[in-house]
């Protein structure tokens, strides 16, 4: 895949300004999607002191640095833009990432991604009729098991057993057949957003 990412001249100057103030020199930056594909994503950026970014990152030649991109992250950051504007009270790093949030599946998808990818694009969209969500929260016994937190209106739910072995379950199962077994790990007492009680 190739690389679509744009750092603007004005955020150059502004990260390299940034860097320079920096005890460990030369620091660079590295740039990756927490949660890509789903409606958590978020883009990052972070400091990358030379020789700490990882082995797979693509590196995007800057304005005196180097912006380390995560490689996992290419597919969410196409057609990226970071951008620097001077404002009345300052000056706005955005980083605008349209396709973030999106859905995909890659040819060496890890498991938590394909798991992520059957929620976001087909479990979650049925829950959210009710006001409800579910996220991965964790994988256990070497990957065959998924744990499960669901959120909004099915947490408290009294339907969520059902929402769970017939929706949820099943779906994944079908989906991911390296999976065994789905788990809820949610905290049903809690009911005051309950869309049954």
């Amino acid at each position: 895949m190739t690389l679509s990412i744009v750092i603007t001249p004005s955020a150059q100057s502004y990260l390299k300004n940034l860097l320079d103030k920096q005890e460990k020199k030369p620091t660079n930056v590295r740039i990756f999607v927490e949660k890509p594909g789903t409606a958590y994503a978020e883009c990052c950026m972070a400091y990358c002191p030379l020789n700490e970014q990882q082995p797979n990152d693509i590196a995007l030649d800057c304005d005196g640095f180097i912006a380390w991109i995560e490689s996992s992250s290419l597919p969410f950051l196409e057609d990226a833009t970071v951008d620097y504007a001077l404002e009345r009270m300052g000056g706005q790093l955005t980083f605008r990432a349209p396709k973030s949030k999106i859905p995909y599946l890659g040819d060496n998808a890890t498991l938590e991604e394909k798991i992520n990818h059957v929620l976001y694009a087909e479990i979650n969209p049925m829950l959210a009729s009710h006001g409800g969500m579910v996220t991965l929260k964790e994988l256990t016994d070497n990957g065959q098991t998924a744990i499960l937190q669901f959120g909004g209106g099915c947490q408290g739910c009294s339907a969520v057993d059902l929402t769970l072995k017939q929706g949820v379950e099943k779906t994944l199962l079908e989906h991911i057949p390296e999976l065994k077994r789905i788990e809820d790990a949610t905290d049903h007492s809690r009911k005051e957003h309950a869309y049954y009680h």
